[in-house]
């Protein structure tokens, strides 16, 4: 199979897009997962825009190894000049120029003729390939380019020298079978175009990014460009994780590999949500919350029992540890036998049934129901007869941003019980306090707050999640306007959850 090169500029078209400017900390952290990602090409940022982003290029031209670094210009020579100062001490520097020779940008932004707009593409390429032997060229707006333009610019950029053409969706304008035939026509109407790596670069503003750029890919093109988790300019940029899991899904359609560490998806994913601010939907494919979540009955019997009947993904492939059966008022037996099983009860079909009435009875009445729920429908509130602990009080203090001592102290069966611990910042401290007090051999798999109202006094929502050293996997929620109180009591319910099990198996 031909190799696909993965060409990720979350750290350019995406960060442009978010109103804010991460610092170079940020840049350099999202940089460095990109690399664990396994990404062949990272365009840094645009230097000559500000120095903020000269030198956050310049600092991940300098720290990070292992993949090209590249740098955007417009085709003009201080942009250039700037952005090989910015990356020319990378292991492997690149730099993309390029412009806009689509009509309406020929006569309203540029204000120039075809003729001179292909002479200001190829000189570019040529002054930028002075600095450096690896030169992407852009057309932007290749969409809405004149076929026999974009033929024209192409063959004059790759006689310059240019190792890479983009053949950019600017404005998400293309339909797939539109793009997949314009980078046909390309392949066999470009005459050298056998020199050159070509790219794609889709927009998602009718919804079509992912499509346009698999179709670019089975059209020939053999790198892609996007960003984690589709962020971009408008509705956005081509989301790198689809691209990568359908051709991993769908390897035949594509004839294409790219080189990723599928299990670093997830990981990835998160992590951009986080420095940038920008939330994943829930209903987001490969990484939204919902996207390996079953709640209708019919769905969860078929994937309790073969797992391909509704998952055409496992989700451990792109690193998130299980699914999640969610249940409702739409979830049959099988799905709540197998939760009751998880929590340690063991149930025939004549208790299963009696169950199961009072479940239908309670899940009209909420949206969803919990193991608290079930441990009451079992006659059991919260688990009390199987480990009673409740947090009782805790307090924290800190020396600095990441050194931290907490107490806490838990109501437990036998009485109360406190002790401290020293952590890298308060919730590690209070988790380690836990730990201590219960005594519980786990890992801790993921860990995240939000905010389930608005004002200062919002409440906090904590999860987390935590494995056994069997490799069973326990969640844990907590909820209070103190965000490290909700911490902790999301980590003491996952850690109940595993003494109660214990407990059951005992």
């Amino acid at each position: 199979m031909r190799k696909l090169y993965v060409f990720d500029t979350t750290l350019r078209d995406g960060e442009q897009s978010l109103g804010i400017t991460l610092n170079i900390q940020e840049k350099l952290e999202i940089s460095q997962q990109l690399v664990k990602l396994g990404v062949d090409i990272i365009e840094a940022g645009f230097p000559a825009s500000s120095p903020g982003d000269f030198d956050a290029v310049r600092q991940i031209a300098r720290e990070i190894k292992g993949v090209t670094i590249c740098g955007l210009t417009r085709a003009v020579p201080k942009d250039i000049d700037t952005c090989y100062e910015a990356i020319r001490e990378a292991e492997q520097p690149r730099i993309h120029t390029g412009l806009a020779l689509s009509p309406i940008h020929r006569q309203h932004k540029l204000g120039v003729s075809v003729e001179q707009g292909i002479q200001m593409a190829v000189e570019a390429v040529k002054y930028a390939k002075k600095y450096v032997s690896d030169v992407e060229f852009y057309s932007e707006d290749a969409f809405r380019t004149e076929p026999e333009v974009l033929a024209r610019v192409l063959e004059g950029v790759i006689e310059a020298g240019a190792t890479v053409v983009n053949i950019p969706d600017t404005v998400g304008y293309a339909t797939p079978w539109e793009y997949g035939e314009l980078i046909e026509w390309i392949m066999k109407n470009v005459r050298n175009i056998d020199r050159v790596i070509v790219s794609v670069h889709c927009h998602n503003d009718l919804g079509m990014a992912t499509a346009n750029s698999l179709a670019g890919i089975k059209a020939g093109a053999a790198q892609v460009e996007g960003t984690i988790n589709g962020i971009g300019e408008r509705a956005g940029n081509t989301a790198l994780e689809e691209v990568i899991m359908a051709i991993y899904t769908r390897p035949a359609r594509f004839g294409v590999t790219p080189t990723i560490n599928y299990r670093e998806i997830a990981r990835t994913s998160r992590l951009v949500a986080k420095i940038t601010g920008v939330p994943v939907p829930a209903h987001k494919a490969i990484v939204g919350d919902n996207a390996f979540s079953h709640a209708s009955g019919i769905h969860q019997d078929g994937v309790l029992k073969e797992r391909t009947t509704y998952e055409i993904i496992h989700p451990e492939t792109v690193g998130i540890p299980q699914n999640r059966i969610i249940l409702t008022a739409r979830s049959g037996r099988h799905a709540l036998r197998h939760r009751l099983e998880e929590l340690g009860f063991a149930v025939d079909n004549e208790v299963l049934n009696k169950v199961y009435e009072k479940f239908l009875r309670l899940a009209d009445q909420k949206q969803e129901i919990f193991d608290e729920d079930l441990y009451a429908l079992m006659g059991e509130k919260n688990g009390a007869n199987r480990t009673q602990v409740a947090l009782k009080s805790f307090s924290v203090s800190t020396a600095g941003p990441s050194r931290a001592m907490a107490t806490v102290e838990l109501e437990t069966g036998e009485g109360a019980v406190s002790d401290a611990a020293c952590g890298n910042g308060p919730v590690d401290a209070v988790f380690k306090a836990i730990d201590r007090l219960l005594e519980c051999a786990v890992t801790l798999e993921d860990y995240s707050l939000k905010s389930v109202s608005k004002g200062k006094d919002a409440m906090g929502d904590a999860t987390v999640k935590v494995r056994t050293e069997d490799g069973r996997l326990f969640v844990g929620r907590g909820l209070s306007t103190d965000v490290i109180e909700a911490s902790a009591k999301a980590y003491l319910n996952a850690l109940a959850k595993v003494k109660s099990q214990l407990a059951a198996v005992r």
